[in-house]
């Protein structure tokens, strides 16, 4: 039976990619700081599918939780064969106006967690084979303060460890969904309908983690879910900055 690692998977994608897993029959390890809703949700796929799901509680922001997951990542007697970087945190207000240490935990979440976790995973997957899936955003194609230069990082990491580690029977690949119907939103404030966002270009879960499972089987760098927001992302490299940015500036993309 396949194992795979989700962090941020007390909800949102992250509880989605479980469920979808779980139904494929992997054995699961979850990865959250509430222990309530994995507990949950190991429970559901557990009843629904009979597979193993072990939890482990951290916080990505903090190195000694990193660190215990990494440990889990290289424990060669019991190896992961796919890990989805999920977990993500946002920020409600502009790059100035927010704490700086706030602004730090941001980065460490999205960029050194993910890459941690990524070379964690990598001592056990080379030559062994296995997938990980780092889910970045659109935003990462635009001008949008941190969120977006933390997601741009993703991106263009994902596309070199993609084929540079191809060879030892690895793929990573970057999941880049538009606007999602998650938590995300709700946790910075904004209640479901009051994101000023148009509906047109709203995505469901269940749809952005069919795409990336794919495209991570497909062994592609870089997934883009819905034909909409592959021509956002085309139509980035010649509509003006100030353009793109303004929408990015809504939520997150």
């Amino acid at each position: 039976m396949p194992t795979a690692l989700i962090t941020g998977a007390s909800a949102g994608l992250g509880a989605e990619f479980a469920r979808q897993l779980a139904r494929r029959r992997a054995d699961l390890i979850l990865v959250a700081r509430s222990i309530g809703p994995l507990e949950e949700l190991a429970a559901e796929v557990r009843s629904a599918h009979g597979v193993a799901v072990e939890i482990i509680t951290a916080d990505l922001a903090v190195p000694e939780d990193v660190e215990r997951v990494a440990a889990r990542l290289r424990d060669a007697s019991d190896p992961v064969d796919l890990l989805v970087n999920n977990a993500g945190i946002g920020l409600p207000l502009q790059f100035a106006d927010n704490d700086i240490d706030d602004e730090v935990r941001h980065l460490r979440v999205h960029v050194e967690a993910s890459m941690r976790l990524m070379h964690a995973a990598l001592q056990t997957m080379r030559g062994r084979g296995g997938r990980i899936i780092n889910v970045a955003s659109v935003a990462g194609f635009i001008s949008r303060s941190t969120y977006s230069a933390c997601k741009s990082w993703l991106i263009g990491f994902s596309r070199w460890a993609n084929a540079e580690y191809a060879r030892d029977g690895v793929t990573v690949t970057a999941l880049c969904p538009g606007f999602v119907h998650t938590t995300f939103h709700e946790r910075m404030g904004l209640e479901k309908g009051q994101e000023g966002v148009p509906s047109i270009l709203w995505l469901q879960a269940p749809d952005v983690v069919r795409t990336g499972l794919r495209d991570a089987a497909l062994g592609k760098a870089v997934s883009i879910p819905s034909l909409r927001y592959k021509a956002v992302v085309a139509l980035t490299g010649i509509l003006p900055r100030s353009l793109t940015a303004g929408v990015a500036r809504r939520g997150r993309v």
